[in-house]
């Protein structure tokens, strides 16, 4: 998720580098297909989803924005985001502080590359960073932090746990398929 977020938040402020060529309407159809491979069935038709360049495949009319997996990275790793996850996104990019005003979703449901779970900016694996490479899950902010208490750190128990606690960016990780 790491990787996938920081490329994301890069694309979505405009500081992802150099512009990407103008997609072909077939590598369109296959950011769509990406992308909304990240959001539950039932919400499929109504998402937004946009690619890299701002361009918009598919106009929903629903609350979450999906991306296709950013083309930096290898493997699949689309994601779609209601509005509190794309102000969470946002602020973790700036490394800002922030605090959900309202509970917020996000949908992985094709898995991701990996990140710590205790390190919300760590680049890759080492020792003592507890790095995870995440099957389809989805992702719960709240506005009230302390509501984390009571779950779990650890996400080898194979249930609902807390990422990045006692950050500005923990997150309640929710499994619903293996890890690969």
């Amino acid at each position: 998720m790491k990787t996938s977020m920081l490329i994301f938040t890069l694309a979505l402020c405009g500081l992802g580098g150099q512009a990407l060529a103008a997609p072909t309407d077939e590598q369109k159809q296959a950011m769509l297909v990406d992308a909304l491979n990240a959001a539950p069935p039932t919400l499929r038709d109504s998402v937004t989803v946009v690619d890299w360049e701002q361009n918009v495949l598919q106009q929903g009319s629903g609350d979450y924005t999906c991306f296709p997996t950013p083309p930096q990275l290898e493997g699949t790793a689309p994601m779609c985001m209601d509005g509190p996850w794309m102000e969470w996104a946002q602020a973790w990019m700036e490394k800002k502080p922030f605090q959900a005003k309202a509970m917020g979703i996000s949908y992985m449901l094709a898995g991701d590359g990996g990140a710590s779970n205790i390190d919300p900016y760590a680049e890759g694996p080492t020792d003592d960073n507890q790095w995870i490479v995440e099957g389809p899950h989805l992702m719960i902010i709240v506005p009230d932090n302390s509501l984390l208490d009571s779950l779990p750190t650890d996400p080898s128990l194979g249930g609902p746990y807390v990422m990045w606690k006692d950050t500005p960016y923990a997150h309640i990780m929710i499994p619903v398929g293996a890890r690969e």
